[in-house]
């Protein structure tokens, strides 16, 4: 199993990234590869880059630990196991620290989901940041 692990600073208070994150149908807005997303319960479906649907399970969306977690469980992803991290932390000056980490298998996928993961949360501080 591959771990990925990226983390980014986002000059905005935790509460309003914190929001962003949660609203699990609106990963769309931020994450650059996400053409369309919606949410419904613990199932979001997303669609990618090219038409690639994705299928996920929302497994935590815990607003006290700040802390929203899925896997991938559909689609034409080639995954055979996956969990997807992000917790928020807040620096205590006004601004957030966003930690994304994935596990997942076959080790190979990291390659091409590293980059991605990179993307979206340099997508998320674009957004919050700038609008």
């Amino acid at each position: 199993m591959a771990t990925l692990r990226t983390d980014i600073t986002i000059e905005r208070p935790v509460d309003e990234v914190w929001a962003v994150i949660s609203d699990a149908g609106s990963i769309s807005t931020w994450f650059p590869i996400v053409k369309t997303s919606s949410a419904s319960g613990e199932d979001r479906h997303c669609e990618l880059e090219g038409g690639i649907p994705l299928d996920e399970k929302i497994v935590t969306n815990d607003p006290q630990l700040r802390r929203f977690q899925y896997r991938i469980v559909g689609g034409r992803v080639p995954v055979d196991s996956h969990l997807g991290t992000v917790d928020v932390f807040d620096r205590g000056d006004g601004s957030s620290l966003v930690v994304y980490s994935t596990e997942v298998t076959p080790d190979e996928i990291a390659d091409t989901l590293g980059p991605a993961i990179e993307d979206g949360v340099r997508g998320l501080k674009k957004y919050l940041e700038t609008g």
